[in-house]
């Protein structure tokens, strides 16, 4: 993983908190010190935060295991989906879907008959439906991708989340908690750090900040999945050479116990 640079972190606009008055005391030991009655970020803290979520998520990638990107404040939507899809991670950037994850069973079903639906549509299944049939189906498909839109490949619970604002995320969080699953989150001078396993203290307003810790998380996830491809590779290679020499030694043994040819008696 790439070193996170302090300098960077200032550049991308990390370090700013909110107006003084609207702090959480909670967040107090990510607080460097006020400035213009703005609280400025502990950037140190940001940094070694961003390493243990990014060590976190490094994981996830390596365990072929599964992180939501949750993010439906508008300037940071384009960013996480983006991210998202270049990791093939699931992503909402719409209005969490209440149930999401406490009734997941339920919101499987309807991503399953979502995809089905999808592919009796470009399989020419439908074609052989009444027009006014079709029609309806066409509007209940368009109504349900834009619900699910980012999640269509999720078949399981994800083992993580990534949330860009607990404040505005408040219903998801909650679900997330309910169900314990861990919670990697940006988290402003406004917000209870104590609310994620991963607090990473950095402004959630400002798009340059979103992006850094964003493409970080993403950058490690990938990583993360490299290693974990090429330990399954070797995995394979490590199978596949203990079974040539198991079926060897079956032939060799097999070799030794076969009874040899007698040659003819000479003719006196």
């Amino acid at each position: 993983m790439r070193e996170i640079s302090l300098k960077e972190l200032l550049e991308a606009g990390c370090h700013f908190g909110h107006k003084t008055t609207r702090w959480h005391p909670k967040a107090a030991s990510f607080i460097y010190q006020s400035r213009e009655g703005v609280h400025i970020i502990d950037l140190v803290k940001t940094r070694d935060w961003l390493k243990k979520a990014g060590d976190f998520v490094l994981g996830l990638g390596k365990n072929g295991q599964t992180l939501l990107c949750i993010a439906s404040k508008r300037q940071a939507k384009g960013v996480v989906s983006q991210a998202a899809k270049r990791a093939g991670l699931p992503f909402m950037t719409s209005r969490w879907i209440g149930g999401f994850v406490t009734n997941w069973d339920e919101v499987k079903k309807n991503i399953e008959r979502m995809n089905s639906w999808r592919k009796e549509k470009t399989d020419g299944t439908w074609e052989k439906y009444p027009k006014h049939e079709v029609i309806k189906l066409n509007k209940l498909l368009r109504k349900v991708e834009m619900v699910y839109a980012g999640v269509e490949n999720l078949t399981k619970l994800p083992e993580a989340v990534f949330i860009v604002d607990i404040n505005k995320e408040v219903t998801a969080l909650r679900e997330v908690t309910r169900r314990e699953i861990p919670i990697v989150a940006m988290v402003d001078t406004n917000a209870d750090p104590n609310l994620a396993d991963y607090p990473i203290p950095a402004n959630d307003d400002a798009v340059g900040s979103i992006q850094y810790v964003v493409n970080y998380l993403i950058e490690a996830y990938l990583e993360g999945k490299k290693i974990g491809e090429k330990k399954e590779e070797k995995k394979v290679e490590k199978a596949v050479k203990a079974e040539k020499k198991e079926e060897k030694e079956k032939k060799d043994d097999f070799d030794e116990k076969k009874p040899k040819k007698r040659g003819r008696p000479k003719k006196k």
